[in-house]
């Protein structure tokens, strides 16, 4: 391939999924090319290819693989649909994908921040309170407030924080990031 043909548009006719999977280090895209005339298959994490067969004679059948930094483990299940369809479904750490965002989103919140021109992934682990940004863990300084605590540290050389509230039944503990003392929204109820 020449420098010339890398740079023509990718030709994506046999694209049939593809997902966004919230991990500790971020969302990560994964998509699924399956040439059901050819039996070509190509698996992408985030635009990087990780699976290539440009012919398989069998159509359907699992790929397994692992995402992010915490290597979560996932298989992907293609699975024939009579006639001569297919359904496509993304299993992680053996839950459907749906099952485990829902187990996800319960012990963790999760902010995408743009600071500086850079983009961050910054992750609360609710059970430990681990800060990551970025899949790595950073030192907190922690301070109890009233109503809370609050949980200092930086991003790259930008000041950041993460304060705990409880709602009024005090059944739910509530996490806010603020970036140079500005609330960042967070993510953690978006729809995947």
């Amino acid at each position: 391939m020449t420098s010339e043909d890398s740079k023509k548009p990718q030709d994506r006719t046999d694209l049939v999924a593809y997902w966004s999977v919230p991990l500790l280090d971020g969302v990560h895209l994964v998509e699924f090319e399956h040439g059901t005339k050819t039996g070509k298959r190509i698996l992408s994490v985030d635009g990087k290819e990780i699976f290539r067969k440009e012919w398989m004679f069998k159509l359907v059948g699992d790929i397994k693989f692992t995402l992010g930094k915490q290597l979560a483990k996932c298989e992907l299940r293609v699975d024939p649909i009579p006639p001569f369809s297919f359904s496509y479904t993304l299993w992680i750490d053996g839950k459907p994908l749906e099952k485990f965002i829902e187990k996800q989103l319960e012990s963790i919140n999760y902010w995408n921040v743009v600071e500086n021109g850079k983009r961050y992934a910054v992750v609360l682990a609710k059970h430990t309170l681990e800060i990551l940004v970025n899949g790595e863990v950073v030192e907190a300084q922690r301070e109890f407030i009233e109503n809370g605590t609050e949980m200092l540290f930086n991003i790259d050389e930008t000041d950041a924080r993460i304060r705990s509230n409880s709602k009024l039944n005090n059944k739910e503990i509530l996490y806010d990031l603020y970036i140079n003392g500005r609330l960042v929204l967070n993510d953690s109820n978006n729809n995947y």
